[in-house]
């Protein structure tokens, strides 16, 4: 749970550095779950009104797009701590195929010692 806090208050939008398999996992997994919870609260909360369940699909919207720009950010410090640029987020783009290989990057492990992006976050 720390890992996904610290995304998101100290590394918001920092597109700098390298960030470790565990920091981007432990976000996507806490994201994940997160979506979770609001979908079975918005499903609670439509079976009682259908206007709670509207505030409650705002509020998700809300929350969805807050949470763009620290996806974004550890995406991209993955990207560096394996050495490859952020600009290979855009990848992503590519329906199916691009998807596929940013889950392969995001599997590899880091680029022992220093990069161009700084020292590795492991401490190796």
């Amino acid at each position: 749970m720390n890992w996904f806090i610290d995304c998101i208050t100290k590394n918001y939008a920092n597109f700098n550095g390298r960030a470790r398999r565990k920091e981007y996992w432990m976000y996507v997994l806490f994201n994940c779950l997160l979506g979770i919870a609001l979908n079975f609260i918005a499903l609670i909360f439509g079976s009682i009104s259908h206007s709670l369940l509207s505030v409650m699909v705002f509020v998700q919207c809300i929350i969805s797009l807050a949470l763009i720009i620290p996806g974004l950010a550890v995406t991209v410090r993955r990207l560096h701590d394996i050495n490859k640029s952020g600009w290979w987020i855009l990848i992503g783009l590519i329906p199916l195929i691009g998807a596929i290989v940013l889950f392969v990057f995001a599997c590899l492990d880091s680029t022992p010692g220093s990069n161009q992006y700084g020292e590795n976050p492991k401490g190796l």
